[in-house]
Parts: C-alpha cells; sequence; structure tokens
C-alpha cells in the first residue's frame, strides 16, 4: 500500500451524517467546511425538515444520500452506508465530522499538514464538548473527552479491510480497523457545540438517549445521568490562533 501513500497533493472528504439539522449548526457546519475541504458528502437519515435542501445550496457536497427510513437505532448500518458512499468518490484522506463540529482557526490552518505525508495513516485530534454556551466547555468526571484523542483524519486505502462494530449505538466515526494503521496523535482542536443549546435541549437529548438505551448496553447510566448535572464544571474556552 506504500505507493498509494501520497505525500502532497492530497484530495480531503468530509464525510457527515444528519438528521433534522436544519436551524441549528448545519449551515454555519457546512459553510466552514466548503472553505476547508474538497469535497462533502452526507447520508441523511430520514430528516423531515428540510436538511437536504440546505445540503444541496453548497456546491462542495458531491453525494447526498437520502434515507426514507432512519438508521439511527442501527446506527452502525449508518456510519457503515455513510463510509461506502464517502470512498465512492475516491477520496485520498477523509475527515470524519458531525453537523455540530467546528474546527478551531488553527486546526484550518494545519490540517493540510496532517494529511500531506507519508508516514501515517489516521490523526486523532482533542474535542471539546461546549456546554450551555458557545463560551464555555465542561470538563468534569463524565465529560472530559478532551482529555483522550478522537479519531477524525483517515487515509483511503483501497483494498484494505475497513469495517465498522455492529453496535446499535455509540459507533465510531471512523472504522474500527483503522486504528490497526499508523496514526499520529495531534493537539490540534475541534468544537463540538451540540450541549451548547438550553437546559430544555439538554433534556431532549437526555430522554433519546434513555429511550434508545434504557439500560446503558451501548453507554454508560451514569453518564447519562449526568446530563442533568445542575451545577457541572465549565471552563472558559480560549481559542488558539
Amino acid at each position: 500500500m506504500q505507493s498509494l501513500r501520497k505525500a502532497s497533493g492530497n484530495k480531503l472528504t468530509a464525510m457527515m451524517q444528519v438528521r433534522n439539522e436544519r436551524g441549528r449548526y448545519l449551515e454555519a457546519s457546512l459553510a466552514q467546511l466548503s472553505d476547508v475541504v474538497d469535497e462533502i458528502v452526507i447520508v441523511d437519515d430520514a430528516s423531515t425538515d428540510g436538511t437536504p435542501e440546505l445540503c444541496r445550496a453548497f456546491p462542495k457536497v458531491v453525494r447526498l444520500v437520502e434515507l426514507r427510513r432512519p438508521l439511527f437505532g442501527e446506527e452502525w448500518k449508518l456510519r457503515s452506508l455513510l463510509w461506502e458512499t464517502a470512498v465512492s468518490t475516491d477520496p485520498d484522506w477523509l475527515l470524519a465530522i458531525d453537523a455540530d463540529e467546528f474546527l478551531e482557526r488553527r486546526t484550518i490552518r494545519r490540517i493540510r499538514e496532517l494529511i500531506d505525508q507519508d508516514q501515517y495513516d489516521w490523526a486523532a485530534l482533542r474535542m471539546y464538548d461546549f456546554w450551555g454556551s458557545l463560551t464555555h466547555y465542561r470538563d468534569d468526571l463524565w465529560w472530559n473527552l478532551h482529555r483522550r484523542h478522537t479519531m477524525m483524519l483517515a487515509r483511503y486505502l483501497p483494498g484494505y479491510h475497513y469495517a465498522y462494530p455492529r453496535w446499535d449505538h455509540h459507533v465510531p466515526r471512523l472504522p474500527f480497523t483503522c486504528a490497526a494503521l499508523p496514526g499520529l496523535r495531534s493537539e490540534l482542536r475541534v468544537k463540538h457545540w451540540g450541549w451548547a443549546g438550553d437546559a430544555s435541549d439538554r433534556l431532549a437529548k437526555y430522554n433519546r438517549y434513555k429511550q434508545l438505551d434504557p439500560d446503558g448496553r451501548w453507554g454508560s447510566i451514569d453518564h447519562y445521568e449526568s446530563i442533568l448535572d445542575p451545577a457541572p464544571n465549565l471552563v472558559r474556552w480560549v481559542e488558539e490562533e
């Protein structure tokens, strides 16, 4: 596979799954991505709010799959479909990102450094969960994703075996088999705004998690309950230029 690893001129394709994201962060997310990546591939999980129409307004969206029946209850199928659709565009690198995630300005400037090399095949970044506003992120026992790394970038190597675990929920955004390849853990950062809404928004997400996974089979019950913490530890975000 060494001959497939290009050290420069790599095409970067963003891949995103969406459902009823219109009126939230999707438009801003696609606007940012349009300035960063070469192409965008989206699978819409049976939205009912006009999300596909918004996606089609962005020229960089080269593939948009619209499902008639939602697959969120079988998330591994949704992730697999998104991957298959994305690789059908012959990408060099894939950026797996959600509609409520935003690259920090420093990450935007340096993301090409991560992919224009031939030494490693994936890159993991620091993900910060903003909480209650767009100025603070949460940092406590249950919300500390930023202390670890989240694999978000993967080189596409035709012929390599890519697979997702057959989980109904909390499926990794990239195939777990990527981890067998050489990778890089970067200190570049990503902002997750999905929890930045008000208390009613978080309550709706809490209820959805408890409905989809009442026994904690796919996640932690304690983690779900921590969503309702009335006084979480919040840290002010400082953008790194």
